[in-house]
């Protein structure tokens, strides 16, 4: 499934989310991935994120897309790094 991610999450914790989404997803600007993510993925992103946010203060929120292809994308302005993804 496609997946857009946004978080919101206190100075302290930026990092380490930063850290943690890019293990599985393309980092589009400050707090924002995409990418494909097979089910097991998602879930264990989901459950590695509970882990290092603070539920009372932060939040992250999932898109599912479903298929990439199904997605119509357009950027404005400059683009912070090269859709591509390593891990």
């Amino acid at each position: 499934m496609f997946v857009i991610a946004v978080y919101d999450v206190e100075a302290k914790r930026c990092a380490k989310m930063l850290k943690l989404f890019r293990q599985y997803m393309v980092w589009v600007q400050n707090s924002v991935f995409e990418g494909e993510l097979t089910e097991s993925q998602y879930k264990t992103l989901q459950q590695r994120a509970s882990k290092v946010m603070d539920p009372l203060t932060d939040s992250v929120v999932f898109y599912q897309l479903g298929h990439e292809k199904y997605v119509r994308r357009e950027a404005l302005g400059l683009e912070k790094e090269e859709h591509s993804r390593f891990i």
